[in-house]
């Protein structure tokens, strides 16, 4: 009898804020991303993948419990508290340790499992060693790096590295020379980089190398920002959404591309070590691209608005999953998946039983990448009862097919889109088909309904 064929190693990237278009083989024409580019040529590219919210710790969370952000009660990122004409609705501030993670699943059937990077699912009670995992390189409380990008860190879970070392090339480095270690045991590295999130920062070199290439491209003489309306959430009613309209910042390029390079150091470490074809790589990001405030680094178009808003930039990511002698080479879905399907995708990749009382809203996506053409899934679902940082108002959204229904809750405004022929949400068009909105929204009310959705209620000190 030959040998039973090994489980593959698993690796799972998440970008923080990345946006759809943030890379070359998505329809960047400012950034550079050969790496990136040359993965998606050897594996699949999805087309329609979503971040089940649009700030990172609901989508975090989801990846983790399979479950969506209001299923399992982590609804906005971590610490965020604010209010407009609506008081924020409560939510929970911690993965809960009941959620049985996709770590804990994995580790039960043999696998080494490590944390690298951001994870911003709660204090110390809840970090990654207290969801499944064997080792936590970087993972604490931060949303983003509060000491920057460059060491000393402050990291409670880094060792700091020499002064001027960069964060993005460290956790890659860390997660390296985990790779390296090449025993016969598979291993689900989780690689959570805190790029591209601000502060917006990289080396001065590669600045300069971007700064040239706007100027070589008249890039530097167009107006990049439209200057929009007041902020709806109390806390930044004196400032304006300032509005990206084109990629062109050299820093935030310069990022993207530092991200990039990493990517390729490890998926070279995983060739020289031969394990890259054993290794499953899946690449993706946690919420839309900064396109309305913070600096405004990048810009979604064609899809409207970004991070914090219910819009198209908030939600769809870029996705790509290489499976070597499963995954077609150079082959693209367009079918719509979320955060919650990457724990029952995982399991089955590995081999083991699905665990469908735990990951009871995510779909695997194994068919999708061995060539089916549909999931047999009705529904995508989003619920964000809060005000984001970048200018959105809280809602909640539906996907049907091509429709795309979002209810507004400061007016219990109704907009419906046919994302087919109008991928920029620009015509609103629940009037037009009064039939197809209500039924879209007694589905997303219904929805809500069954899993004991919160919502926010009216802010009486609210004045404008």
């Amino acid at each position: 009898m030959g040998q039973p064929k090994k489980k593959p190693n698993l690796l799972f990237i998440l970008i923080d804020d990345m946006g759809w278009k943030d890379l070359g083989c998505y329809g960047s024409t400012f950034y550079e991303t050969p790496n990136l580019d040359r993965l998606a040529a050897e594996g699949m590219r999805f087309t329609d993948a979503y971040a089940a919210a649009p700030v990172c710790s609901p989508t975090r969370a989801s990846i983790m419990s399979g479950k969506y952000p209001a299923n399992v009660g982590v609804t906005n990122w971590i610490g965020g508290q604010t209010a407009g004409k609506l008081i924020d609705a409560p939510y929970i501030k911690h993965l809960p340790l009941q959620e049985k993670s996709v770590a804990f699943a994995l580790k039960e059937q043999g696998y080494r499992t490590w944390h690298v990077g951001k994870w911003h699912l709660g204090g110390q009670q809840y970090y990654p060693d207290k969801h499944g995992f064997d080792f936590n390189i970087g993972g604490c409380s931060w949303g983003m790096p509060l000491n920057g990008f460059f060491s000393p860190y402050g990291i409670e879970t880094l060792e700091e590295g020499p002064d001027g070392e960069y964060l993005t090339d460290r956790l890659t480095d860390e997660a390296i020379q985990l790779i390296r270690q090449n025993d016969e045991t598979p291993f689900f590295l989780n690689l959570w980089h805190y790029a591209v999130h601000i502060p917006i920062e990289v080396s001065a070199e590669l600045t300069d190398r971007f700064a040239e290439k706007a100027r070589v491209l008249g890039l530097d003489q167009l107006e990049a920002f439209v200057e929009g309306e007041p902020f709806p959430c109390e806390h930044k009613q004196h400032l304006r959404v300032q509005r990206r309209i084109l990629q062109s910042d050299p820093a935030y390029a310069a990022m993207i591309y530092n991200l990039d390079w990493n990517i390729g150091r490890l998926i070279e470490a995983l060739e020289e070590t031969g394990q890259l074809e054993d290794t499953v790589i899946v690449f993706t990001s946690d919420n839309g691209g900064l396109a309305t405030a913070e600096g405004s680094p990048t810009c979604n178009s064609p899809l409207q608005e970004g991070k914090g808003w219910m819009y198209e930039g908030g939600v769809r990511e870029p996705l790509i999953v290489r499976w070597s002698g499963v995954v077609k080479s150079g082959s693209v879905s367009e079918i719509p998946v979320t955060s919650p399907d990457f724990y029952p995708t995982l399991l089955e990749m590995a081999g083991v039983d699905l665990l469908p009382e735990q990951h009871e809203d995510g779909v695997s996506l194994v068919p999708l990448l061995k060539g089916a053409e549909s999931l047999g899934r009705d529904n995508l679902f989003w619920h964000y009862p809060h005000y984001g940082n970048q200018g959105g108002t809280p809602g909640s959204s539906v996907r049907e097919g091509d429709y795309k229904l979002i209810e507004f809750f400061e007016d219990g405004r109704l907009e419906l889109y046919n994302l087919r022929t109008d991928l920029s949400e620009e015509h609103n068009i629940a009037k037009q088909q009064p039939e197809l909105a209500e039924r879209l929204h007694q589905k997303l009310r219904g929805w809500r309904e069954r899993i004991e959705a919160e919502i926010p209620v009216g802010n009486p000190a609210f004045s404008r």
